[in-house]
Formats: structure tokens, C-alpha cells, sequence
């Protein structure tokens, strides 16, 4: 026949007592009076027929057992905790993605009226990082978008894909107007991009068109495809964009693409969360949503 267990409040007061270091410790963070604490350790030694505190020079010291039992149930409470903000996390209304700034400032924040008109009552927050999926994983965010090259690029997580890049050359009319040919890139400004994903995109749009020495004028770095593609705007050079990163500038005529060839990018935007969690209701929202305006 199982044994009944003491009672949960008792045992949460000799929890506290025990990780906190004494009655009065305990009291404050339970709330209740320290009385309230001590007769609670009394009504689980009697429970439990021994004891689990001794006094030692004014102190509250654990026993044997209760070093065998205490300890267990700080892992037992933290469980617990975590066991209730996991369910609480499911059924909030609020969302945390974490995303790469250019990703953020060029594609997603233009779209997100479309997500918010859908399901007002959803409290998406954007988390701007260099890697996102470390906000994912430290707990910080309920969503990562990154890049990567395929599902295998963040070990332990589930990925799907979001959006493969085409990348273009893009320049200012004005600038644009002198670009006929791709050797005339080398009169020109190059705008890069300075971080490992993008290092290799000029190399690979250049062997493509034919020309894969060619030399640029001069080369401007960057670090962020938001900030190369605002000084393209500008008129300060040539930059290699995402597609996907320009149909607005491109609709509106701020930026211009001088020649038609483009070639796949080796990495591209994927969704990445953790495997095997039940999806709350705003996540799921959110993802059917994107991947709709990604499609």
C-alpha cells in the first residue's frame, strides 16, 4: 500500500528552512509568520517520526535524513516550478522571436501589420541578436529565425525553412545608370558585408557572371546587410542583397538592379525551436503567419 505523503505545505516549509538557512529566511519567503514555519517543521518530524533539523550553537542543522530528503525536494520544487511556467508559457498570449537585426529591419517589421491585424491580442516581442538561436536556447525567446546552411546547423533543435535567399547586385539609379557590363563593377564602390555567412556572396555572383577577379574601386565593409543596403540607398556603392531583403526599395525605385543575374545564397532563414514542446497558441499563430508571407 503506497504511504500517504506529508503535507505540501510542511514540506515546503522545511525546504525553505533547509536552502534558506533558517526559520526566519523561510518565513519571509513562504510569506507566513515564522510560528507558522516551526509548527509546520514540527507536524512533518511528527509525520515522518524523526527528525530532520538539530540546534546547533543557535542553528538550524539538517540530519542525516534530512540532508537525504531535503535536498531532494529543492530538485522536487524547482521541477515543480518549472513544470508551471512551461504550462504558463503555453497558454500566455505573449511571444518573444528572436531574430537577426537585417532580417528584423528588412523583411519581418515591414510585414508584421499583416500579423498583428490577424491576432491583436498576441504580445509579439522582437529580440535583435548576432545569434539567435542562443537566445533560444538560454530561455530568452520562444522562436529563433537564423541562418544557416540546413536543418543540421544547431544540433538538439528542430529547424524548418523559412526562406532561401537569390541575391542580387543593387545600386542607386543614379549610380546604376553607369553599370552595364559586370566588369564596370570595378569602377565603382563594393559594398561587404563583414560577417562570416555573408563572406563569400560577392565571390559567388562574380564567378557566376563571369568575371571572378575583378577588382572594385574601392570596398566599403559593413556590419550588417541593414547598414550595407542603406549606404547602397545612398549612393555609396554596389551591395549584393537578399531578394527578399529589397522588393520594396526595388518597388519604389530607391535602389535598382543593374543586371539580371542572380545566384542562390548557401545559406538561408530557418525557423529553430526546441523538439518535442507543445506549441502555445501564440507560436502557432505565429508560425502559420510566416510562413504564409514567406511563401
Amino acid at each position: 500500500m503506497t504511504r500517504r505523503l506529508p503535507s505540501l505545505k510542511a514540506l515546503q516549509a522545511a525546504e525553505a528552512v533547509h536552502r534558506l538557512g533558517g526559520v526566519a529566511a523561510a518565513a519571509r519567503a513562504l510569506a507566513v509568520s515564522q510560528p507558522a514555519v516551526s509548527q509546520q517543521l514540527k507536524l512533518l518530524e511528527a509525520d515522518l517520526g524523526q527528525p530532520l533539523f538539530t540546534r546547533e550553537k543557535g542553528r538550524l542543522v539538517a540530519t542525516g535524513t534530512g540532508l537525504l530528503m531535503l535536498s531532494r525536494l529543492t530538485q522536487a520544487f524547482a521541477l515543480l516550478r518549472e513544470a508551471v511556467d512551461l504550462a504558463e508559457r503555453e497558454t500566455a498570449k505573449g511571444l518573444t522571436v528572436a531574430v537577426l537585426p537585417s532580417f528584423a529591419m528588412r523583411w519581418l517589421i515591414p510585414r508584421l501589420g499583416g500579423f498583428e491585424a490577424l491576432h491583436p491580442g498576441i504580445d509579439l516581442r522582437l529580440s535583435t541578436a548576432s545569434r539567435p538561436v542562443e537566445r533560444l536556447r538560454d530561455g530568452s525567446a520562444d522562436l529563433a529565425i537564423d541562418l544557416g546552411r540546413d536543418e543540421t546547423a544547431w544540433p538538439g533543435l528542430e529547424a524548418q525553412a523559412l526562406l532561401f535567399e537569390d541575391m542580387i547586385p543593387v545600386a542607386a539609379p543614379a549610380l546604376a545608370r553607369g553599370l552595364r557590363a559586370p566588369a564596370d563593377l570595378r569602377s565603382v564602390a563594393r559594398l561587404v558585408v563583414d560577417v562570416p555567412e555573408r563572406a563569400g556572396d560577392w565571390g559567388l555572383w562574380l564567378a557566376a557572371a563571369g568575371v571572378p577577379d575583378l577588382p572594385a574601386a574601392v570596398v566599403r565593409h559593413f556590419e550588417s546587410s541593414a547598414q550595407a543596403l542603406a549606404a547602397a540607398v545612398a549612393g555609396r556603392g554596389v551591395a549584393l542583397a537578399a531578394r527578399h531583403f529589397v522588393l520594396d526599395d526595388l518597388a519604389a525605385g530607391r535602389l535598382v538592379q543593374p543586371y539580371p543575374l542572380s545566384v542562390p545564397a548557401p545559406d538561408g532563414h530557418w525557423l529553430v525551436q526546441h523538439p518535442g514542446r507543445t506549441k502555445g497558441e501564440a507560436l502557432r499563430s505565429f508560425l502559420t503567419w510566416v510562413k504564409a508571407a514567406a511563401a
